[in-house]
């Protein structure tokens, strides 16, 4: 992808998602105080703590919308940002319930880890046939609250975080303390 070609995938960004990074902010400390969606309080944590869980992220371009045009059958992906260096890192989170037991669940657990993986990866390759952006130049990420997945990633070229969903609601009493006007 040459430059020109980037500042034309930003420009369609900021056309289909067009709030300011601070709107976006505003919008997820709203689901901070009201934790009613336990994958949106994930994504939460994920914005606001960027810059430590994925240090070459720069800025979100697209969030939950389908980087393919108006193709959501093609999957939409949760988090598009552009690098530092000039990249785009594609990243999809998945809330894990760790904490429930029994063979059903490890299964469940298991076929969420597997979907997490594969709901990524495909997006990089239709992302970079629709696009026509090198490979090279897409990255992946996956961020759940599950620590089995840490070396899932390194074998399929994807960066792995996790947050425990003890470490989660932690830090969203937390922030909600230390930001209450």
């Amino acid at each position: 992808m040459i430059a020109n070609d980037l500042s034309k995938f930003v420009s369609y960004c900021k056309k289909i998602q067009p709030q300011t990074q601070e709107d976006i902010k505003r919008f997820f400390e709203g689901v901070i105080a009201f934790p009613y969606d336990k994958e949106l309080l994930l994504q939460a944590y994920l914005f606001l703590n960027i810059k430590s869980l994925f240090p070459s992220c720069y800025e979100l371009l697209l969030f939950e919308k389908s980087p393919i045009a108006d193709y959501t059958d093609l999957g939409k992906c949760d988090f598009v940002y552009l690098t530092y260096q000039g990249n785009l890192f594609l990243i999809e989170t998945k809330f894990i319930d760790t904490e429930a037991t029994g063979a059903t669940e490890r299964k469940r657990r298991n076929k969420h880890r597997n979907k997490v993986f594969e709901q990524v990866i495909t997006l990089k390759s239709r992302f970079g046939e629709y696009w026509d952006i090198r490979s090279e130049q897409l990255e992946c990420g996956v961020f759940t609250t599950d620590s089995e997945i840490d070396w899932r990633g390194d074998c399929v070229n994807v960066v792995t975080k996790s947050i425990s969903i003890d470490n989660l609601e932690r830090w969203r009493r937390t922030y909600q303390r230390n930001n209450q006007s």
